[in-house]
């Protein structure tokens, strides 16, 4: 069939949107029709090459839509079913997918190489190039072929425009408050970046029980929603915030640090560790550059005070588990995810929302194919 898609044909270069072929789903694989795309900001680290690439590439990996059809051996999805994509597979038979840790499924490792999961391609442009999909997805078009193991079934009632989310910032941002960061009630938490992860991993603080969450963020626009979704003070910097967090938590600081900003910076890390109490943690969701080896940081801070630094993909959640479980709190009016998404677009208006993105003037844009 033929579809229209965003492909980034080089690094640094803008989407282009074009018509597109693609294949029949193969065993194990199932057509879908996309009604809305997130537009999350590692689809930039990918035309940056923060995150390195393969090209050509069709973006997206934060997406929900309809089932189309499906191929042989394909047995829990049906056409007609609603789905949500989760951007790390889960194959549910690795030893990480066996100890319920699913975002590092070993599928994970072909997740950057731009082949569906068996190493060849169902999209390809007009003049018969394959093209490579992010994470196994490829959510900036309008159909896309994925494997089962990337899908998630959820209800017939939830609105595709913002389950989406799920797909990748609302559960990274949640669960690295509630899973990484393992806030607890009471708990002092600052939120450096205040996207849609950001704004996500506020929710999560708020909903574990934190007694003050500090958001920092440079833009004013969003120190303002960030109060919406749940933080108690602000600050436009981390130097500001030093100050403000010691002052309000009586000179203990924060339990907890969760970065999560549009790209992480070796050099900020001993002042985010001068925000952490004794025994505090700092968890990294953010991205840095893969070519950034050096870190500005005293290991002291972890041996006498110690203090911890922690890593996390997908907010160290489960596809199966945690997807469902947001979109019933999202049901409960416990999340928020309609606030996120500050703007929509259509596909052909990709590279706009990726400025306004850059210009901080969105929390979440979405892209709407229907």
């Amino acid at each position: 069939m033929e579809t229209e898609a965003a492909i980034l044909w080089g690094q640094g270069e803008d989407w282009k949107v074009e018509t597109i072929r693609l294949d029949p789903p193969k065993a194990g694989e199932v057509l879908v029709r996309i009604a809305a795309s997130g537009m999350c900001h590692s689809d930039e680290h990918m035309r940056t090459g923060d995150l390195g690439g393969i090209y050509p590439v069709i973006g997206g990996h934060e997406g929900a839509g309809v089932v189309e059809e499906v191929g042989a051996g394909v047995v829990d999805l049906a056409p007609g079913d609603h789905v949500v994509f989760g951007f790390v597979p889960a194959c549910g038979k690795c030893p990480s997918c066996a100890k319920g840790r699913s975002n590092l499924c070993d599928v994970g490792a072909l997740l950057m190489m731009g082949s569906q999961i068996d190493g060849t391609y169902r999209h390809h442009s007009m003049s018969g190039v394959d093209l490579g999909t992010m994470v196994c997805l490829g959510t900036f078009a309008k159909h896309t072929v994925v494997n089962q193991a990337s899908c998630v079934k959820i209800l017939d009632h939830y609105p595709l425009d913002k389950a989406c989310l799920i797909g990748c910032g609302v559960t990274t941002g949640w669960g690295s408050s509630v899973y990484a960061a393992e806030v607890k009630p009471g708990d002092d938490v600052v939120v450096i970046g205040v996207g849609g992860i950001g704004a996500s991993a506020i929710q999560g603080a708020r909903l574990a029980g934190a007694e003050h969450i500090f958001a920092i963020d440079p833009v004013p626009f969003k120190r303002e929603m960030a109060t919406t979704f749940g933080a108690t003070h602000t600050a436009e910097s981390i130097d500001e915030a030093l100050a403000l967090v010691n002052e309000v938590t009586w000179g203990k600081n924060a339990d907890k640090v969760i970065c999560t900003m549009g790209v992480g910076e070796g050099g900020l890390m001993e002042s985010i560790m001068q925000l952490t109490a004794k025994g505090g943690r700092v968890v990294v969701t953010n991205i840095h550059p893969m070519s950034e080896t050096d870190v500005t940081l005293s290991l002291t801070w972890l041996t006498l005070l110690e203090k911890q630094i922690v890593g996390t993909i997908f907010g160290s959640a489960n596809i199966r588990y945690d997807i469902p479980h947001l979109l019933k709190l999202y049901d409960q009016g416990q999340l928020d995810l309609d606030t996120m998404v500050t703007r929509t677009y259509k596909l052909e208006d990709v590279n706009q929302g990726y400025a306004d993105m850059l210009e901080g003037r969105n929390i979440r844009g979405v892209l709407i194919y229907e």
